[in-house]
């Protein structure tokens, strides 16, 4: 049973190492976990004032910037003033990963699945999203989906490498 807990934490230890070494990350390419990252929900002082193209556009430099509460709450904006933007929703649910509101992303993904399927980057978020949370099983079983969805792309190559790497870390 000791061993069984330590070595949970073992394993999540080193996906959480393996996180700062290698710059990789969910469809929302080059965005990293480094530096102040702003991990509080965060409220727009006057949502009425955004489109949803601007809105898009804001979330993506908060996101950029590891600013994960304004992502979420501009995301959020996104997809109530643009309820087809699958966009909006992989934004959403990687914003609300990176705040570990994994109780959020759930949802979030599964109205994106009902949005557009189970695309190579739906599949690639749901993986990254079970990643963070050390569920490396579920991680690899998603990530395989989208890699045979999209063979070529190095994002979900990188991520399946991640787990690779955490789970050899973990079974030591």
């Amino acid at each position: 049973m000791i061993c069984n807990r330590h070595c949970l934490w073992v394993a999540r230890l080193a996906v959480t190492a393996v996180f700062a070494l290698v710059l990789s990350g969910c469809s929302l390419a080059g965005l990293g976990t480094h530096g102040n990252a702003r991990l509080e929900m965060a409220e727009l002082n006057d949502p009425g004032s955004y489109t949803a193209d601007s809105a898009l556009t804001a979330a993506r430099g908060h996101f950029r910037n590891n600013d994960f509460g304004h992502s979420a709450a501009l995301y959020k904006r996104v997809v109530e003033l643009a309820p087809n933007s699958a966009e909006g929703y992989v934004g959403l649910g990687a914003s609300y990963d990176r705040l570990r509101r994994f109780d959020l992303s759930d949802r979030v993904y599964a109205a994106l699945f009902e949005l557009s399927g189970g695309t190579a980057q739906y599949y690639n978020n749901v993986g990254y999203s079970q990643m963070l949370r050390g569920n490396l099983k579920d991680a690899m079983v998603h990530f395989s989906r989208a890699q045979q969805l999209a063979p070529d792309n190095l994002v979900i190559a990188n991520n399946v490498e991640l787990v690779k790497r955490a789970a050899a870390t973990a079974s030591i």
